[in-house]
């Protein structure tokens, strides 16, 4: 009897093993990664998930901002590349996204790497199934895609960080930094039949973290611990002991839907948009530093 205890239980093991390594969420990562601290942070946390895969890295573009160069996109792709040399994701594709909005007639497209690989991988869905799409800065390579097949809508869930909303008024400005590098992007989404899932920045205001916090927690522990310790110094707008760590509060809410509200609204001509609320600051940012710390162990 005892002779087929462990095979059976080995042969138990492999099965669940296998059943989680194919479950796990399949994720296209769209960033503007040059542009701020935060995003750095929130890519790290998100190959930290252990029920992610990252299919891409895309680079998008925040051009049009005061304080950008006209190589936004790729500056964000050069800082892509430096992460995945760290993390060293085994089928993950780094892409380089548009290199400027949206175009404001005609082909409207940005044709990329990114948009091209987000349209094949929507095709690759199975029926009823869907694409999951993480945005963290303008939406440029999202809507470029959908524009040139706008077959794919129905086939894409997207999660992003922009817009603003008053849920007592119940209503929305589009005057945030994620909206106004692609203001057409943007409207041809909530436009669109793509399900979307808004965390509106107004929420996000009190995702503030110090940087002796950050410090304390990733400083030692690996060499991608102290880039990103020293990347909080080495941006454009370094010497900020507190910063806002803006993305990193999507991909919690993503992850932990326990620790913020979602509600369903309906005065976009977009009928599938949802919007988060009431974040719980002290449980992201804790989660976030302990997972990415783990990983830095595995690495």
């Amino acid at each position: 009897m005892k002779a087929y205890v462990l095979p059976l239980a080995v042969l138990f093991c492999l099965t669940l093993f296998t059943v989680q390594a194919q479950e796990k969420l399949k994720i296209i990562l769209d960033a503007d990664t040059a542009n701020e601290v935060d995003d750095p942070y929130a890519i790290v946390r998100a190959f930290a998930e252990p029920t992610w895969e990252i299919l891409a890295l895309n680079a998008t573009q925040w051009r049009t901002s005061q304080w950008s160069s006209d190589r936004s996109m790729e500056d964000g792709h050069r800082i892509n590349q430096v992460l995945a040399a760290y993390l060293k994701p085994e089928n993950t594709k780094i892409l380089r996204g548009g290199h400027r909005r949206m175009y404001d007639w005609g082909d409207m497209a940005l044709h990329s790497a990114a948009t091209y690989n987000l349209i094949q991988e929507a095709h690759l869905q199975k029926k009823g199934e869907k694409l999951t799409v993480v945005a963290l800065g303008a939406l440029t390579n999202v809507a470029s895609a959908v524009f040139i097949d706008p077959t794919i809508s129905s086939k894409i869930k997207l999660y992003w960080l922009g817009s603003t909303y008053d849920f007592e008024k119940k209503v929305s400005k589009r005057t945030d930094f994620n909206c106004m590098m692609d203001p057409q992007a943007i409207e041809l989404l909530l436009s669109s039949e793509v399900e979307m899932h808004i965390l509106p920045v107004s929420e996000v205001n009190q995702m503030q973290s110090k940087f002796s916090d950050a410090k304390k927690h990733l400083a030692g522990k690996h060499p991608l611990g102290d880039y990103l310790v020293q990347h909080w110094f080495d941006h454009d707008d370094g010497g900020r002991e507190v910063r806002i760590l803006w993305d990193i509060a999507l991909i919690e809410a993503m992850v932990h839907p326990e620790w913020v509200t979602e509600v369903k609204v309906d005065n976009f001509e977009n009928k599938n948009v949802f919007l988060y609320k009431d974040i719980d600051k002290e449980n992201f940012l804790n989660d976030c530093f302990t997972r990415i710390v783990a990983h830095l162990e595995k690495l």
